[in-house]
């Protein structure tokens, strides 16, 4: 195992406790929490925690402070939603849109990385977020192609379907159905990209990207070529990006800008791997979860505790479920300031000490 993750442990026992849990509870998703809800979220945990990790590649490993990163998201969503929502044979589609996507995001990538890496961080970070607002534009805007803000609605082969039975019978309680067959798609592509990513960042392609993080005009002087390191480590989080997002085309049948391409997005990004830590990758696995797990069941257990507390005073208004936001921005506060590094960062610090 340790071979396999490149000597990237964890880092700390506690971190590889809540690391190898989250990995048992995502390959038994259906057994342990069945139901479409809780399918859903673990579906969405893996496609985050792919997303996450591949801005980890920029943000912690090489200090790009991108923020096109959803942009690339939307790529592979579209390069699989548009082929199916015209018609093209299903698995077809699906194969092709996501390389293709992959492929289209990794140039796009490259593209703005060789025209803007050169100026300054700031500028840079600018001419990103300029960027993804024009994608947006774009693809609200591009209805015969993208559906507008309506978005695509299409349908997935029939093997990917709820009235597809593989077996006849339920077993251990679980149908296995089409959307079973759609999670474990999405978790087995999910796993293989993790694993590439932490090959990838553990590679002395990676340390050089450390490197240049660290120090990038030492790096310079040493005789890399900051500019081109940096354009490929762009491309491939974008690319990676890309089939993060082809992935949630699937899982939601549905692709339109507010799924894959808001700005809310590129902020829940964020939060995954600052809250997890940054330079980490298992960070952001980490951070992926907190913040889809409170997407999915901070309301519903807020409004049991107003319901609970609802002949104190105060305690009901403060537990209203409308106030979800707050009680994560409370979290979110507060793991930065006992955990400054992030979860597993400072998990890893400590055992450094």
């Amino acid at each position: 195992m340790k071979r396999l993750l490149s000597n990237d442990r964890p880092g700390h026992p506690v971190a590889a406790i809540l690391l190898l849990a989250l990995l048992l509870a995502l390959a038994f998703a259906p057994f342990l929490f069945p139901g479409t809800k809780s399918m859903a979220a673990a579906s969405r945990i893996c496609i985050f925690i792919v997303l996450a990790a591949s801005y980890d590649i920029l943000l912690g490993y090489t200090g790009i402070v991108s923020f096109a990163h959803t942009m690339f998201f939307a790529i592979g969503a579209y390069a699989v939603a548009v082929p199916l929502s015209k018609g093209v044979d299903g698995w077809t589609a699906i194969i092709a849109g996501t390389i293709g996507g992959a492929v289209i995001a990794a140039l796009v990538a490259a593209a703005i990385a060789l025209l803007s890496l050169r100026v300054q961080k700031i500028f840079f970070s600018m001419i990103t977020l300029a960027v993804a607002s024009l994608a947006g534009i774009v693809a609200a805007q591009w209805r015969d192609v993208t559906g507008g803000e309506d978005g695509l609605t299409f349908a997935l082969p029939a093997s990917l379907g709820p009235s597809f039975r593989l077996l006849s019978e339920p077993f251990l309680g679980v149908r296995f159905d089409g959307r079973l067959i759609t999670y474990y798609l999405i978790f087995a592509v999910c796993l293989a990209l993790f694993w590439l990513m932490l090959r990838i960042v553990n590679s002395p392609f990676g340390r050089v990207l450390m490197a240049i993080r660290e120090n990038e005009f030492r790096a310079e002087a040493l005789g890399y070529r900051t500019v081109i390191y940096r354009t490929i480590a762009s491309a491939q989080a974008a690319a990676i990006a890309a089939v993060a997002g082809a992935l949630m085309a699937i899982l939601l049948r549905y692709n339109g800008p507010q799924s894959t391409l808001s700005f809310e997005i590129m902020v829940d990004i964020l939060l995954m791997v600052v809250i997890g830590g940054m330079g980490t990758l298992y960070g952001p696995a980490l951070g992926a979860t907190v913040i889809v797990l409170a997407q999915y069941y901070l309301q519903p257990a807020l409004q049991a505790a107003s319901d609970a507390t609802a002949n104190l005073p105060i305690l009901p208004a403060l537990f209203h479920p409308d106030r979800w936001l707050l009680w994560l921005g409370t979290l979110f506060i507060l793991i930065v300031y006992f955990l400054p590094a992030g979860i597993v960062g400072s998990l890893r610090e400590r055992e450094r000490r």
